[in-house]
């Protein structure tokens, strides 16, 4: 899908915006780019999985984990046996990585096969991640992971034990280089390609929850809590 065309949504430059770099100016298309700080954290509020990328031993490596944001700060969830989270954890100042959230809005379809695109927003990171070792910033951060992936869970369900602790890692992750990018609006095909009989649009997609499965092991009476029936 090579098309590039496409409508912009760029919020006004405010107050609220991060300042841009080297690093979070886009190359390709880069009106499409956003540093509203409100816009990058409801992209990065409304996703589950992250893409963390970093050097291992000189050749790239990308890897999908859970993360959560609490104000300024990405949590990273990982093990402790990880090589990331080992490397986070023994370099000096940290592990340099990029992150990266994406949602795919929709499906554009042109006439022609070279203006076929998506409609998407994404977050992309730049910084240097710290293996989290204060005991309290760590509980507070598994909390948030948990409470990220559904609203609340994290005071109905039991606290990790030391055992739990120690095999988990959190890698600390401060929101300074960042840039939102998007694409919205519908197709652009070439003038001389409209009259052609093939179909075209936006095909929208939507994130969507089934319903609620119980554990066949619930505990007698246990019902579903409020905080998923509105899932």
């Amino acid at each position: 899908m090579q098309g590039t065309q496409g409508t912009t949504r760029t919020p006004s430059p405010s107050a609220t915006a991060y300042t841009p770099t080297d690093r979070t100016v886009p190359t390709r298309s880069p009106d499409r780019a956003s540093y509203d700080r409100d816009l990058v954290h409801a992209i990065l509020d409304e996703a589950y999985v992250c893409h963390l990328g970093f050097v291992r031993d000189g050749a790239p490596v990308v890897l999908p984990t859970l993360y959560a944001r609490v104000g300024e700060t990405l949590y990273v969830h990982g093990s402790t046996g990880s090589r990331p989270l080992r490397a986070a954890g023994q370099a000096d100042p940290g592990l340099p990585v990029c992150l990266t959230v994406t949602h795919v809005d929709g499906l554009v379809l042109a006439r022609s096969a070279f203006h076929h695109s998506i409609n998407y927003r994404s977050v992309v990171v730049h910084g240097v991640a710290r293996d989290v070792t204060d005991p309290e910033e760590k509980r507070r951060a598994l909390d948030a992971l948990v409470d990220h992936v559904v609203q609340g869970r994290s005071a109905d369900s039991r606290p990790a034990n030391k055992k739990e602790l120690a095999a988990t890692a959190v890698l600390r992750l401060d929101l300074d280089e960042v840039s939102a990018k998007l694409r919205t609006g519908g197709v652009n095909d070439e003038p001389e390609d409209l009259a052609l009989p093939h179909w075209a649009g936006v095909v929208p997609v939507r994130k969507t929850y089934g319903t609620p499965i119980p554990d066949p092991a619930l505990a007698a009476g246990t019902g579903l809590p409020d905080y998923l029936k509105g899932e």
